[in-house]
This record gives structure tokens, sequence and C-alpha cells, in this order.
């Protein structure tokens, strides 16, 4: 950064400071470097840039009127929950405000009639489920990070969790959204209802990544806690073998409550982490579980056993009471810290593939290992199809960050020509906007625009993120062409 840039940063970060200064407590104001470098990315730890300011508001009124100052000139906003993001949704605008939610963490009420909760965007994942628990409830999606991600970030990226296969992902799972447009107005999107009035712009705004509107309060249903729950952790000795597999679970009309795959160097890794029982012998792992009343569990359990014998398992264990249930999970839900332990630093990708292709995108990515000159361990949601390779990498080395990009934009490429698409539930942030191009077109990046534009006209929320310009997709599509690597003829186009 050259001398007049910061002269000019500087300048910029008096002016904003001062306006947002009278709107809120000094101490929710943050303006130095020590203290705004804690925000200086979310869970994509490998792209960091400090923003002008940081604001953590502590009423709605601020929350509007931080928006309305902002806008009054024209300082990009990117809102900020828990920071667990892996896609670096939540990477600051160099000049711009960073909109910290964190200190709305209130449970606004729980219908337990309804089975409803109306929670504050700052809300815990799990909080949600804990507060539901004395009434017989919880709230049923789970990501990984549900003991520390909120409920804003979860709406904002779709999140899903281990259970999505048979609850749904988020937005299943919201009724209602209200917040403040990138103008400061309030805004409302779905409704306690069997059906809202208008257009369904709910379904728009849950994924969009803080780009349409900033989320206070959300609305959620609660499903009535299952009466028993069982897993089976199932061995197969050909990667190949488990992803027919899962297809064949599905085929049969079964849908387990939960239903995952770890290749082994993911099991060898958690394994060591949480001493789950892990075959370590396995080429790949399947944990499917079923829940209900006894009488409902007994009979998919055995079910599936049978599919899983026909496909090909080596060895099969049925937990036997609820605490081998959860130690069967715990190495699935500890597969990101795991594989911090065994490297400096790792990126997660997240594509979704059709089921069938599973065992395909697997070999491919043993491919890869050797091309690019790096690890990588495979956890995936297996019944939905949604893959989450760990690509193990030492950020200190530059030419090893940069081969992990392009092992992660070859992944996600290659679930694209195997009919998927290049994300499924952690959102497109900054860390795929190139493979947007591969998947969609000229014109169909144009509708997107337009959506944007019509929920933010001066286009100052989450700027630079998710849609990506036309100039950035001809760029990657001339690399492409030099690379001898344009599987997509739309990108000839850009």
């Amino acid at each position: 950064m050259n001398d007049r840039v910061r002269i000019d940063l500087a300048a910029r970060r008096q002016e904003v400071v001062a306006a947002l200064a009278p709107l809120v407590p000094a101490h929710a104001l943050l303006s130095q470097r020590e203290d705004t470098v804690p925000y200086e990315c979310d869970g994509l730890t490998a792209y960091r840039q400090q923003p002008l300011a940081v604001v953590l508001p502590e009423t709605q009124a601020q929350v509007a009127a931080v928006l309305k100052a902002c806008h009054a000139l024209q300082v990009p906003v990117v809102a900020r929950g828990a920071g667990t993001g892996l896609s670096g949704g939540a990477l600051p605008h160099a000049e711009g405000v960073t909109l910290s939610l964190a200190k709305f963490n209130r449970i606004v009420a729980i219908d337990r009639a309804a089975r409803t909760a109306t929670v504050q965007c700052g809300v815990r994942n799990l909080a949600i489920s804990e507060a539901a628990a004395p009434f017989g409830l919880y709230y049923a999606p789970d990501p990984s990070s549900q003991i520390a991600c909120t409920i804003g970030g979860n709406v904002a990226e779709n999140s899903g969790g281990v259970h999505c296969l048979k609850y749904g992902l988020t937005l299943h799972n919201v009724l209602a959204v209200r917040g403040f447009t990138a103008e400061g107005e309030p805004v409302q999107f779905g409704g306690t209802a069997l059906d809202a009035p208008g257009l369904d712009l709910l379904a728009a705004v849950v994924g969009s990544e803080g780009m349409l509107a900033v989320v206070t309060e959300v609305t959620v249903k609660l499903t009535p806690k299952p009466q028993l729950a069982r897993c089976i952790m199932a061995s197969f000795d050909d990667v190949r073998k488990a992803g027919d597999a899962v297809a064949a679970i599905i085929a049969a009309g079964i849908i387990p409550a939960g239903l995952e795959m770890m290749d082994k160097p993911m099991t060898a890794a958690v394994e060591d982490f949480v001493h789950a029982g892990y075959d370590l012998d396995a080429a790949a792992i399947l944990l499917c579980e079923s829940d209900g009343t006894p009488e409902e569990v007994a009979e998919e359990i055995d079910r599936m056993l049978g599919v899983l014998a026909g496909a090909g398992a080596s060895r099969m264990e049925v937990s036997k009471d609820e605490a081998q249930r959860l130690v069967f999970w715990s190495g699935r839900k500890n597969a990101f810290p795991a594989s911090g332990r065994i490297s400096p630093d790792y990126m997660c990708m997240d594509s979704t593939i059709p089921r069938k292709r599973l065992a395909d995108i697997l070999l491919a990515i043993s491919t890869m290992e050797a091309k690019y000159g790096l690890r990588c361990c495979n956890v995936f949601h297996a019944g939905d199809g949604n893959l989450h390779p760990l690509i193990l990498f030492d950020a200190n080395d530059p030419d090893q960050l940069h081969r992990a990009e392009l092992f992660g934009a070859d992944i996600l490429e290659t679930s694209v020509a195997l009919g998927g698409t290049v994300t499924g539930e952690h959102g497109v942030g900054v860390e795929k906007l190139a493979s947007m191009c591969v998947q969609f077109s000229p014109a169909e990046l144009a509708q997107m625009r337009s959506l944007k534009l019509a929920f933010d006209p001066a286009g100052t929320l989450n700027p630079g993120k998710v849609i990506p310009t036309l100039n950035r997709c001809a760029e990657y599509g001339k690399m492409h062409v030099k690379k001898g690597l344009l599987p997509f003829a739309h990108l000839e186009r850009f």
C-alpha cells in the first residue's frame, strides 16, 4: 500500500468514525488497528483484511442508525456473526465498516404450542436447542460448528449439518426473518402463518450471504425430540462400494436421520483425536442414523443393515446406547479440529454432486493430491452429496497456498462436470468467486446481479462477494484456454 492510499484511508476512517461515534456507545466503536485485528477474517483464514472500523450495536435502533449513516456516506457494510464461516463471507472491506451483531444474543420467545422459537441473530445454533429442551423440542439443523455459529450466520449461508438429509437445511426450518435494508429501513421476510402474502422473498434472503439485508431476528421451527436414535458404523474396503451403498440406501426408499462418509485419512485424523473406535483399515466409513419411535428405529436399522451388507460392508456396528451413538458421531463432528492437529492450515471446500458420483469425486481428488503435492482429508454429507474435502497446507508458504487454491478450484470444477454445484452450505463468499464463472453463464450472473441491486441499489452491503464481475470471468476463461482446461463452453463468451 503506497503512502497516498494510506493517507486517503486514514482520512476516510476519520470521516466514518466521526459519523458513527454519536450513534453507539464509545466501547461499541473500534477503529484502532489493534482493536480491529480480531475481525480481519472469518474461518477462511487464508484471506485477511482490516476494515476502517468495527461497530458493535446493542439495539435495533442503533443498527438502523449505523446503516443510515453508512448509506449516506456510501460506505460498504459487512455484517458479521461469530466469524465461523468458511468461504470468506465475512471478510471485511478495506474501505468499509464491519457490523458485528454479536450482542444480539437474546432468545425472544419460545412457543411450545406452535413449536417455534424467535431469537436474535447472534444466538448460537446450539443455544436454541438448549432453550427448547425443557419442552421436548430442538432446532434440527446442526452444523459441526453449532456450539459457536450463530443463527444469523446460518441464515446467511443456508447452513445444513449432519441431520439435514431428513430434516432439511436452514431454509426449510426458518419461518420469518426480520432486519434492515441497506438504507436502514426495517424489513420482514416470511411469517408465522402457513403462507406469507406476496412474493416468497424469504427463500431469496436465506443463503444470500448478507448481500440483500442485515438480519437481526429469526423465527425458526422446532422439532419434537425423537424417542430413540441409533447409529450404524459401517466399514468398506473400497470407496466405490461405500459410495454405491449411499445410493442404495436412498434407492431403497430409506431417508436416514443422518448419512455421513469419511475416507481413510480423515478417519485416522479423527480417531487419534476423539478415540471413537473407528476402523482404521477401512478405505471409507459410513455413519447411518435412524431416529423415531423404538419400533420405527428397529425396523429402519434392520433395513439399512441389509442394504449395507448387500453393498459390501466389511464391518458393521450398531450403537448400543445413547452414549455410544454420541461417540460414533464425535469423530464426524470434530473433523475440522482434528485436521487442524495434523496440518498448520487447511482449506475446507464445499461442493455438491449427485450421490452416485461420490466414488468418482474421491478418486479424482486422490489424483489431484499427486498433481498439487498436497494432502486432502475427505468428509461428506453423503446422503445429499455435499462434499467437505479438507486440503492440508501451510499458509506461511506462498507456493503451498497457491497450490491449495488451485486444488480447491479443481475440486469445484470437477464437481460441476459431474453434474453438481460449487457450493452446498458454506456459501460462495470470496473463495468461490472464480468458480461461479464455471457454473453460471453471463446471462445467469447478470440476473443474480439484478436481484442484488433490487435490494441494494448502491451495492454497499457486503460488496465484492458471491457474484463475480464479467471481467473476472473473462480473465478466468482466458487462463483456462491457455492451460487447455476449458470443459465449459460458456466461458469462451465472457
